[in-house]
C-alpha cells in the first residue's frame, strides 16, 4: 500500500480523526422462551426498559480502565445518524456500525475512543549507527501499527437490542459482496464483508471485517464486533492505519472488549 493512501484511509474508513459474523463465526446465544411445558409459553416478562444516556456514560470505559490504551472522547465526534446512508438499505446496519453508530433505533447511546499507547521509535535505536542504517526508519513504521477503536454503548426498549443485532447479522450475509454509501457527504465503498470469530462475551454477538476501497487499487480492512448484553449493545469499530499500510493483520483489541464487558456485568 502506498503511503499516500493514509489520507484516503482516514477519510473513508474512520470516524472523525479515527474520526473514524455472521457468514461463519457469529454466536447468537440469546435466551429463548422455554415454554411452560404444557404447549404454551412461559409467563410474559416485563418489557425491558432502556438505560438513559447518563446511565450509559457511567458504564462505558473511561480513562485508566484499559491497560495500554488511552481512553477519551471520539476525536471529531461520530456523524449524525441522518448523515449516514447506504445505497442498499439492507446494508445500512453495516455502514452504521462502521461509522461508530449503533444499529436499529436505540433509546440512548454514548461513545468513547480507545487509542493504543504509542511507542517512541528511538527506543529501538541503540547507537547513532542504528539511526543511519534503517533501523530507526523501521522503528518509526512499527510505531504506527496502533489500534484505534470507537466503543459505542446503546440501550434499547423491549427487544430492540436483539432486533438490532439481527439486522447486523443479516446484513453481513446479504452484503458479503460489498456495498457503498455516503457518510457526511463523503462516498465510501466496501468491496467485501466477511464474518469473523467473536470475543465470546455477552449474550450474543456478531463480528465482521469490511474491506474498504481506498482508491488506486489499495484496500484495507475495518474490523467490527457488536455484542449484546441484555438490552444494551456494545459496539467496537477498530482501525489500524499502520497495519493497513504494512499489509499486516490486526483485529478488534481483546483488552478493550474485556474491559468494557466487565463494566456491563
Amino acid at each position: 500500500m502506498k503511503r499516500s493512501s493514509g489520507g484516503r484511509l482516514c477519510a473513508t474508513a474512520v470516524v472523525g480523526a479515527l474520526s473514524l459474523a455472521l457468514v461463519t463465526g457469529c454466536s447468537d446465544s440469546g435466551s429463548k422462551d422455554p415454554g411452560d411445558g404444557k404447549g404454551g409459553t412461559a409467563a410474559a416478562k416485563p418489557a425491558a426498559k432502556a438505560l438513559s444516556a447518563a446511565e450509559l456514560k457511567k458504564l462505558i470505559i473511561a480513562k485508566g480502565e484499559v491497560s495500554g490504551y488511552k481512553v477519551g472522547p471520539v476525536e471529531g465526534g461520530v456523524p449524525a445518524r441522518g448523515k449516514v446512508k447506504s445505497d442498499d438499505t439492507k446494508c445500512r446496519p453495516l455502514l452504521y456500525t462502521l461509522t461508530g453508530i449503533a444499529p436499529g433505533t436505540p433509546a440512548a447511546e454514548t461513545d468513547r475512543m480507545a487509542q493504543q499507547d504509542k511507542k517512541d521509535p528511538t527506543d529501538d535505536a541503540t547507537s547513532m549507527a542504528d539511526l543511519a542504517d534503517g533501523t530507526f526508519e523501521d522503528a518509526i513504521n512499527k510505531s504506527m501499527i496502533l489500534n484505534t477503536a470507537v466503543v459505542t454503548l446503546a440501550s434499547y426498549d423491549g427487544d430492540g437490542a436483539e432486533q438490532a443485532l439481527t439486522s447486523v447479522s443479516d446484513a453481513v450475509t446479504a452484503c458479503a459482496g460489498g456495498f457503498s454509501g455516503v457518510r457526511e457527504g463523503d462516498r465510501t465503498t466496501f468491496t467485501k464483508v466477511a464474518g469473523e470469530k467473536t470475543s465470546g462475551t455477552g449474550d450474543a454477538a456478531v463480528a465482521f471485517a469490511a474491506t474498504s476501497d481506498l482508491g488506486d487499487g489499495d484496500t484495507g480492512p475495518v474490523h467490527v464486533e457488536v455484542v449484546r448484553h441484555g438490552n444494551t449493545l456494545a459496539l467496537y469499530t477498530t482501525i489500524n492505519i499502520g497495519a493497513m499500510m504494512a499489509k499486516k493483520p490486526y483485529s478488534v483489541p481483546a483488552v478493550v472488549v474485556k474491559a468494557q464487558a466487565a463494566k456491563l456485568k
